[in-house]
């Protein structure tokens, strides 16, 4: 049952599609505000979208939410629990694809529950496709692993206990829809028929492109509270400059959708669950964002006018 995957990344989608368009409509309440009901759902609200710089824009949050908070520095434990669930998925689906074996059974019950039914078709590439998107997405988390353990400086800024526990659920939820991308009769012990389109061509060189802009928006960030030596010698939030900060406030979240649709091309173009995936990933990182953008907007009086939030000339 495809659908029942695509939809639910779809529901994830709308959900934070209205919390965007909600936050248009519910700005953050200023401290010292009332405390009735609408209040707190207010501060709930606001403290379930925002984290680390984005979140002092707020001011003192209650003492009730800050019970809720865990450090931002945590968002490395979501890249250690990707290396090691995908990678344990790829090294599964490698074996099965290449060497004839079978995966767990259990996790045969849970492809035939989400994935594609038994009986479907498929063409030659598609267990390439799946594959190589696999190995796309654990590269990813290799990189963003390192980036966080050797590269980026950590404030001490928070997020919600409900945000990293999401995190962390995200990370094998999409690894695992990857896997039930796989036609269910890999099972018949056919030997993987490697075969290159021209998507896994594209697919690939977009994602080594965005991959690259990525890492060096990041560095630039890192680059803000370091010396010329390395040394870290400030944590305060500056300007950032070159690279893809010349038009956008946060081309690293711009970067990372670029990198979900390389692999929806990957995919083939039309694997319409990945793409739910994408407009998941689209409004997730629209929504932090707009946020940064309007910390720096508040915080800058002479930032650069002609930037946009995360899409070039567009938002």
């Amino acid at each position: 049952m495809p659908a029942l995957l695509a939809a639910a990344w779809a529901l994830l989608a709308a959900a934070f599609l209205a919390a965007l368009l909600l936050l248009r409509r519910a700005p953050a309440r200023r401290p010292g505000g009332g405390g009735g009901l609408c209040d707190g759902l207010s501060d709930l609200f606001q403290d379930l979208i925002r984290y680390g710089k984005t979140q002092r824009g707020c001011g003192q949050r209650p003492a009730w939410l800050r019970l809720f908070q865990v450090p931002k520095r945590w968002f490395t434990h979501f890249y250690v629990v990707s290396v090691l669930w995908n990678g344990f998925l790829l090294t599964g689906l490698f074996r099965v694809e290449c060497l004839g074996e079978l995966l767990p059974s259990w996790i045969w019950q849970v492809h035939h529950a989400l994935g594609r039914d038994s009986q479907s078709q498929d063409t030659g590439s598609e267990h390439f496709s799946a594959l190589l998107v696999l190995l796309l997405l654990w590269l990813h988390s290799c990189r963003r692993l390192a980036e966080c353990l050797w590269t980026s400086v950590f404030s001490d800024g928070v997020i919600h206990i409900v945000q990293y526990c999401f995190g962390l659920a995200y990370y094998i939820a999409v690894g695992s829809t990857v896997l039930c991308q796989v036609p269910a009769n890999v099972r018949d012990g056919k030997e993987l028929s490697v075969q290159i389109c021209w998507y896994h061509i594209v697919g690939v060189t977009m994602y080594i492109w965005a991959s690259l802009h990525q890492h060096r928006c990041l560095v630039i960030l890192a680059n803000l509270r370091k010396n010329k030596s390395g040394k870290v010698i400030s944590l305060s939030h500056s300007v950032p400059f070159g690279d893809w900060f010349e038009r956008v406030s946060c081309p690293h979240y711009f970067a990372e959708l670029l990198l979900y649709v390389s692999m929806a091309i990957t995919l083939g173009c039309h694997n319409m669950t990945w793409w739910c995936v994408v407009f998941y990933v689209l409004f997730n990182q629209a929504l932090a964002a707009v946020l940064c953008h309007e910390f720096y907007q508040k915080k800058f009086s002479s930032y650069p006018k002609h930037r946009k939030a995360f899409i070039p000339f567009v938002f």
